[in-house]
């Protein structure tokens, strides 16, 4: 059983923020792409006949930038070359491209059964200060036509943290996103990534972000708000009823195996990850000669493996199992940490219920110094 993710790296707007691997729409070999992005996965998946794909999630870029007749033919390849024909199937939608149903219908008709839509904010002045397209009202519009078309299992992407953003603003948008009454919810602390316009700003001290205390206390206010309206926060960034757990990205948490297609993705089966080219012309290059675009394969040694286990796992509510690592590792936790987890536990960093490890609430807020002491200086063997 595996994981698909489909990268589309196609965008009608460049945001701020973004550092994925993404370019702008207009001139680009979209219908090449396309017809390429099928190939790998038949040369992919004729390699792989066993392998059942139990999820796909197309993301980008924006996938839903594609017309409704290229959504046709992806959706429609996809289907027959995954042989995918049940489980949870994800599409990644900007809200301003969803203010008509013709391309809802067609993710509908295909057996999408799951939106994710970004809407970052509810305010208008700062989805322009951020370089988003739409307006609040875009999102509601979008949702209803969303559940016009039939789609229920619904979410919405928000960021903190942002230029200009105070606390009560974050909090009218929470507000604003939890009347929506969806399933799943995720919330995102603004992080400034290499060459993009907000970190080239900052490097000139031209954006001016929120402190630390008030970041704190927007995360606080997102799982406090989440909390009492049915939403149980299952990872670090994510909110949902039972049962609305987003089946894909646990497939990462868990560490298990994903298949990664398109320009600039990544997959990881077995030991293997490999890594897709990134630029669009050397993607496609190797696929007009029907080879796999793949620059670079990483045999995942044992200690990255295990690192890995514990610091996606810690991302999650569940937690590490110790059998689970038991039975994958033939190592109990301790042979490889000694006395870090007691340690953690006493500094009210890490609990344990039922073999399960997992962050405490103050640990969720120190997620990235508490996943660095799990990283291994030297190796096992």
């Amino acid at each position: 059983m595996a994981g698909a993710y489909i990268h589309i790296p196609f965008c009608d707007h460049i945001c701020y923020y973004c550092d994925f691997n993404k370019v702008f729409i207009e001139g680009q070999p979209v219908d090449t792409y396309l017809d390429m992005l099928l190939r790998e996965m038949r040369l992919v998946m004729a390699a792989h006949a066993k392998d059942v794909i139990q999820t796909v999630y197309i993301g980008g870029g924006t996938p839903t930038a594609l017309s409704a007749q290229q959504l046709d033919r992806l959706l429609t390849g996809v289907r027959e070359v995954l042989h995918f024909t049940q489980g949870e199937f994800t599409v990644e939608a900007n809200p301003n491209d969803l203010l008509t149903l013709d391309k809802l219908q067609v993710m509908r008709d295909h057996g999408v059964n799951r939106l994710s839509i970004g809407v970052q904010s509810f305010d208008d002045q700062i989805l322009k200060r951020i370089g988003r397209t739409h307006k609040a009202q875009d999102v509601y519009r979008a949702i209803e036509n969303a559940r016009q078309v039939g789609f229920d299992n619904l979410s919405i992407d928000l960021i903190f943290r942002l230029p200009g953003q105070s606390r009560e603003n974050f909090l009218h948008s929470l507000h604003e996103a939890l009347a929506l009454d969806l399933p799943h919810y995720s919330t995102y602390s603004l992080i400034l990534e290499k060459k993009t316009i907000f970190y080239n700003l900052m490097r000139k001290g031209r954006l001016q972000l929120p402190s630390q205390d008030v970041e704190a206390d927007m995360y606080q206010d997102a799982i406090d708000l989440m909390r009492a309206n049915g939403r149980e926060q299952y990872e670090i960034s994510n909110f949902a009823k039972p049962g609305y757990q987003c089946e894909h990205n646990l497939l990462y948490w868990q560490n298990d195996k994903y298949f990664g297609f398109g320009a600039g993705a990544f997959g990881y089966l077995g030991r293997d990850r490999y890594h897709n080219f990134g630029p669009i012309q050397q993607y496609l290059a190797p696929l007009e000669a029907n080879k796999v675009p793949v620059i670079e394969h990483h045999l995942v040694p044992l200690e990255e493996q295990i690192e890995e286990e514990m610091f996606l796992g810690l991302r999650t509510r569940a937690g590490v199992s110790r059998k689970r690592f038991a039975a994958r590792y033939h190592l109990q936790i301790e042979d490889v940490y000694g006395d870090l987890i007691d340690r953690l536990k006493e500094q009210q960093l890490l609990k344990e219920v039922a073999g399960r490890l997992s962050l405490t609430n103050q640990g969720m807020f120190l997620g990235n110094e508490v996943f660095q002491q799990f990283l291994l200086d030297e190796p096992l063997v």
